[in-house]
Order: C-alpha cells, then structure tokens, then sequence
C-alpha cells in the first residue's frame, strides 16, 4: 500500500494520520494538548511539548504500518497564528508559546489603531489590528524579555517549529515557513508574498528572527534520522495552515466554494481565486483576505476569504469541563433535542473576544434570557444556535461583499451534529453539506503532500474523490424561517450586550 502521511497539529491535540489513494484514513494516533489560562484573556501551551507530541504520534503510526507499505510523503498542517519564541542554537523555547487565542496584545493593538495604522496594516497583509494574529505576540514577547537570552532567535508559527525540528532542529534543520501560515502573521505583503519591510518595522519584528518563505507545495527537506527513525528519508512535501488546509481537503478548488469548520472555533473560507502577479483580491468589509495555497511548480497561487469565530468546540469542552452539563461531547445534542426551543435563553460563546464579522477584542462570552424554567436543555440548545448563528453573521458578510456561496461543506468535531447543519442551514438560507470524512484538515495536508510526490496527478482527480453526505436542508416552512430569523436578531442584541453596548432584553422564547 501506498500511504501519505499527515501532522495535524491542532489546538487541542497532535494527530498523525495515514491515508491511502482513495484519500482515505487507514491509521491514526492522537495525544491530547492541553492549554493553560494564567489570567483572563491570556491562553499558553508548552512549544516543547507540541514537538514531543508530534514525534511520539509519527512513530506510532510508522511503527504500526506494514513492511510492505510505502510512506510516500508527509504533509503538515497546524494551527495557525499560535507563535514560539526559541533558540536556533539549542531549541530551548524563550517562553511559552502564546495561543492563537490570546488576547493579551489588545493594548498594543489598540495603540497602534489610535495611531491610524489600521488601514495600512488592512492594505498590505489583508488583516486588522487584533489580538488574533502574531506579530502583535512577537512584539509582545521582544518587550518583555524572551528573546533577550535566546543566542539566535527564532520566532516561529507552529509549521514552521516542526518542520524545523523533525528535519534535525539544532543540527541543520529547515528554517521554513509559507504563505497560507506566513499571511495570518500580519508580516506578510499579500501581494508579494514577501515579508513585508513596513510590517516588520511597524512591529518592532528583526526580519533574521523569521523563517525563510517557501511555497505551500515542494520540499521542505526530509525526516532526520535522529528525531523519527521510522520515518528516515521521508520527504515534507507540503504545509499548509489548518483552515486552508480544509479548504483543500474539501476539494473547494472553484472560486466562490466555502467550507465551514467547526472545530475548536468556526472558520468559514471561500476560495476567492487565483490573481495575476503582484496583485491581490479586493477585501471585504468584516472578512480577512488570506492566501489559501501557493502551489508552486504545482500550480497558480490561490487566495481565501475568510471568516473566524474564535470558540466553537471549545464552548462544548466548556459546558463538559467546567460546568458538569455533560459528560461527553456526543451528549450535546441529544440534550438539545429534549426541548423544543431555547426557552428564551441566548449563548455568546465570545470567551476570547470576538472575530469575524465584528472584530471586538473586548467582547466577553454572555448568556442571557434565564429565568427559573430555564434547564440544561435550554442552554444545549441555545449554545447550539449560538454556534451556527456565528457562522450566519460570516456567510451574510459574503453576500455583502459579493461572494455568494452556493452550499457550506462543513468539516470537524462538531460538525457530526445534525441539528447544528440543520440550524446553519435555516439560519444561512444556504444547503449545508457534510463532508464524509471530518478529517478535512488532515486530508488537505496529505493530498497536496501526495500531489507532489506523484500519489495524484491533479486537483482534478482530488476532488473527483471528494465524498460528501447528501446536502442538509433546514426547514424551509416561512413560519420556521421567521422564527430563527427572530432568533438571530436577539442574538445580535446580544453581541452587543457581550461587547459592552446597551442593549434591550432580549428575554423571551423566538
């Protein structure tokens, strides 16, 4: 057999995953990633141990694969704007690694909107001053003394810390990243897909501390022996950041197809195409401009539009882990489902500000509408629409910006929910479709991986492998539609009360 190995390393756990030409799952091996949360808004995981859990899954599954079988090559793929600060020389980590999630550069992002950098930062990297992205960490980490110790500083995304370290780290490892992770730094000049001079400056960022850019698909040098003996020789021939490794995976090849994840947050992408050279789509008001994938010597450059709401999944492992509501995630909608409505009770999920299309750093995580009656039910429910009322606020600031999906393919976790594709559908007036693997984001990074290791001749052939459930249709009856149309507009109420705003109760079952 021929398999195609994928890294997913993901915010909540490292993953490696085997698949075969079918591109389909034949192995896995997973290990759980926790975060820590030393003050509010502040969210922290050990870099180290990102690399550790990446190794000990690679060996799993290359330890568990038939003499006979051929490991072709290996993609990876990660969470995104998540930043390390290391030493080149040795590999010792100035600090933790600051998560995607946060949120502790808002004062620094604050200042540099006053200031009226906002639109230049807007223009060249398709981004906005938030939190969110990692020069801001950057900065913050050169400000309060981790670098200051470190020999030949590095300041990585996580692909870039494991390529570096499973090609041989201290002892000649690739110091690489590329552009689908490389643009959700707010270094990146989308035009050029260089670091942009502007940008580094602007964040106080030494261009000798980032890595060298490549494109998403080619060489990034091979496994060293010394790191994953099993895998010896094996070649890294693609990354790709999380979210637009879905993108690929869902075979959304066609401008204006979008996909929705619903993972440890909800990221909605459409595939806004391929520019001529030097030149990049146009923004949208809300959305963030991103590059999808530079196929290289594979194919043109695609670009993304994106939307991001920064919890999803983790609002469940929320309602599992601190409050007690459930046992287990599986539980969730099954609870949902013994009430028929929310019982006028609303869920924010806003733990670390809001993303997409409203942009507040501030925006805390609400719940509003209780009254005695209200059950554990209720909030299941209310949580739930919470979650697909996120991605409606993203797919009608599409439209508005003139990119009009025709059908969500909707991948991760949460997305084995029914009721959730059911809900989206009515709320987003849009067909939802599952894919038939939630894998998504592993299955990208191995099929642009096994692209250009000759497993598959073209996107073509990918996504004529592309398998998806029959769409999901919400109830199309105008008396359903109105009802959640009511619902959504006493969740926007809501927003507003998250974010600090004055806003009118919104009490009352939709």
């Amino acid at each position: 057999m021929e398999i195609v190995l994928a890294l997913d390393a993901g915010t909540s756990a490292v993953r490696t995953l085997a698949f075969d030409r079918r591109a389909r799952v034949v192995d896995a091996a997973s290990r759980d990633l926790p975060a820590s949360f030393p003050h509010p808004g502040e969210v922290e995981q050990d870099g180290a141990l990102i690399a550790s859990l990446a190794v000990a899954t690679l060996r799993e599954v290359a330890g568990r694969r038939d003499p006979g079988d051929r490991v072709r090559a290996l993609g990876i793929t990660n969470q995104r704007e998540t930043t390390i600060a290391f030493d080149r020389a040795t590999g010792r980590p100035g600090g933790p690694a600051l998560v995607w999630q946060d949120r502790r550069t808002a004062p620094l992002c604050e200042a540099l909107e006053a200031h009226g950098h906002g639109p230049a930062v807007r223009a060249t990297t398709g981004l906005v001053l938030d939190p969110y992205f990692s020069a801001g960490k950057m900065r913050w980490m050169a400000d309060h003394g981790w670098l200051d110790s470190l020999t030949t500083p590095g300041l990585a995304t996580v692909d870039a810390w494991l390529v570096w370290w499973l090609t041989g780290g201290p002892a000649g490892g690739t110091w690489a990243t590329e552009p689908s992770n490389a643009s959700r730094t707010a270094l990146l000049d989308l035009a050029t897909r260089q670091w942009s001079p502007a940008m580094t400056d602007l964040f106080g960022v030494h261009r000798a501390a980032l890595p060298d850019l490549r494109p998403s698909a080619g060489s990034f040098g091979t496994v060293s022996a010394s790191v994953v003996p099993e895998l010896a020789g094996v070649e890294i021939t693609a990354v790709l950041g999380d979210q637009q490794a879905a993108l690929f995976g869902q075979a959304c090849f066609e401008v204006g197809t979008v996909k929705a994840t619903y993972g440890t947050g909800s990221f909605v992408l459409a595939n806004a195409g391929p520019t001529t050279a030097g030149e990049r789509p146009a923004d949208v008001d809300g959305l963030l401009t991103t590059v999808a994938w530079d196929l290289g010597d594979w194919g043109p450059v695609t670009y993304a539009l994106e939307g991001s709401a920064f919890v999803a999944g983790a609002a469940v492992q929320w309602l599992r882990d601190d409050l007690g509501l459930i046992d287990a995630a599986d539980q969730l909608e099954p609870l949902a489902r013994a009430v028929s409505d929310n019982g006028g009770a609303c869920v924010v999920p806003a733990f670390t500000g809001l993303g997409s299309p409203f942009w507040r750093a501030g925006a805390r995580g609400t719940i509003t509408g209780l009254s005695r009656g209200t059950s554990r039910g209720h909030l299941a429910r209310a949580l739930i629409e919470g979650l697909a009322f996120q991605v409606r606020a993203m797919t009608d600031a599409f439209a508005a910006g003139g990119v009009v999906p025709r059908e969500i393919r909707a991948d991760g976790g949460a997305a084995a929910m029914d009721l959730l594709l059911e809900y989206q559908s009515t709320a987003s007036r849009l067909p939802v479709r599952r894919s038939r693997s939630l894998e998504a984001t592993a299955r990208g990074a191995a099929t642009l991986a096994g692209l250009v290791a000759g497993v598959w001749d073209s996107t073509h052939e990918l996504a004529e492998l592309w398998e998806g459930d029959a769409p999901v249709v919400g109830d199309p009856t105008a008396s359903d539609a109105a009802a959640v149309q009511r619902a959504y507009e006493v969740w926007c109420r809501a927003v507003d009360r998250a974010s600090g705003a004055p806003a009118e109760d919104p009490g009352g079952p939709p």
